[in-house]
């Protein structure tokens, strides 16, 4: 059963529509307005891999080309991208971690690459 994103021309909205059949598509009509001048946008689709092949792409030295490990934007802009590779929601706590890497703010406690509160116990 495919499904079409639309822009309507009677609206301005971008829609998806389901239909049960491509002939089915041929009558789509928008939901917002009714009317039937839609445009048919060009989508994104999904690919389905295997753990070992997202695995394999998280190896290949090309996903390292852009890296520069003394840079915390760089390096946070890897991390989102491994993460969205692996596929698993790793957790608001990581998204908060990667959201501020990639806005420049870190604690003097992620400067010195010491986790946070991992010296308390010595003073």
């Amino acid at each position: 059963m495919p499904i079409y994103d639309y822009r309507c021309q009677g609206c301005g909205r971008r829609i998806s529509l389901l239909f049960q059949t491509y002939a089915a598509a041929e009558s789509a009509a928008c939901p917002h307005c009714g009317s039937r001048e839609l445009t048919r946008l060009i989508t994104r689709f999904a690919v389905v891999k295997s753990e070992e092949s997202r695995l394999d792409d998280l190896t290949d030295p090309s996903a390292f080309g852009d890296l520069d490990e003394s840079d915390p934007r760089s390096v946070a802009r890897w991390a989102r991208r491994m993460g969205d590779e692996m596929g698993e929601e790793l957790g608001p706590e990581y998204d908060e971690m990667v959201d501020r890497m990639e806005a420049g703010e870190l604690d003097d406690d992620m400067d010195s690459g010491e986790p946070a509160g991992a010296m308390d116990d010595f003073d």
